[in-house]
């Protein structure tokens, strides 16, 4: 049974969800999804500063469940509010300049990973599946999120199910995707996760190692 955690009906009128993303480039990403649509623009500007992030103008209060210890979000503090009335015991925060907001009711891991095609997002699996399945084994439940639970946070769940469960791509991106419909990992994203496998490579802290 697919269920959602939801905040009260007054939040559930937002129309349309947009993210920008300055890549180390200093390129400017900017999707904005509405009517499951996405439009992406892209301008080539070097702003000052310039660093590889994903700012979150949006509220998707929707938390779906993976698995009955997986759940998938976003970093909004309404929705993780809400999560607090869950069975919810841990949170993997995989998001880039989010702070752990509940750290007195939560146990929590972080990396900061950057919202870029060209991050090596396999890297980042062994030490994520590790967390979630420390907390399975202590049967507890974990909510995976990043700045918009689209990109990142997705991209981990789907490697843990590949790694983990032995899925092929295509069945854990469903059965995320059935989860939480706004999943979206950047092209990067979808291309490492089509082609990985196990042990394939070296990779250490988004960086790949030959």
């Amino acid at each position: 049974v697919l269920k959602y955690y939801m905040l009260p009906k007054r939040y559930s009128a937002l129309k349309k969800q947009c993210t920008r993303v300055t890549t180390l480039t200093g390129k400017r990403i900017i999707e904005t999804w509405k009517d499951s649509t996405v439009q992406v623009v892209e301008e080539t500007v070097q702003p000052e500063g310039a660093c590889g992030y994903v700012q979150d103008l949006s509220l998707d209060l929707q938390v779906g469940i993976v698995k009955p210890w997986l759940l998938l979000g976003e970093t909004n503090s309404f929705a993780l509010s809400n999560v607090i009335q869950t069975d919810v015991t841990h949170i993997l925060n995989v998001a880039y300049g989010v702070e752990n907001t509940f750290q007195d009711q939560f146990v929590y891991k972080q990396l900061s990973i950057l919202d870029l095609p060209e991050t090596v997002i396999t890297s980042y699996f062994q030490e994520c599946s590790e967390f979630i399945e420390q907390v399975k084994a202590q049967n507890g439940v974990v909510l995976v999120h990043c700045n918009a639970g689209v990109s990142r946070s997705a991209s981990i769940v789907i490697g843990y199910l590949m790694s983990t469960e032995g899925l092929r791509f295509d069945d854990a991106f469903a059965l995320v995707k059935n989860a939480r419909p706004a999943i979206c990992p950047n092209l990067g994203f979808m291309e490492q996760l089509r082609n990985y496998k196990l042990c394939s490579e070296i990779q250490f802290n988004g960086v790949t190692n030959t």
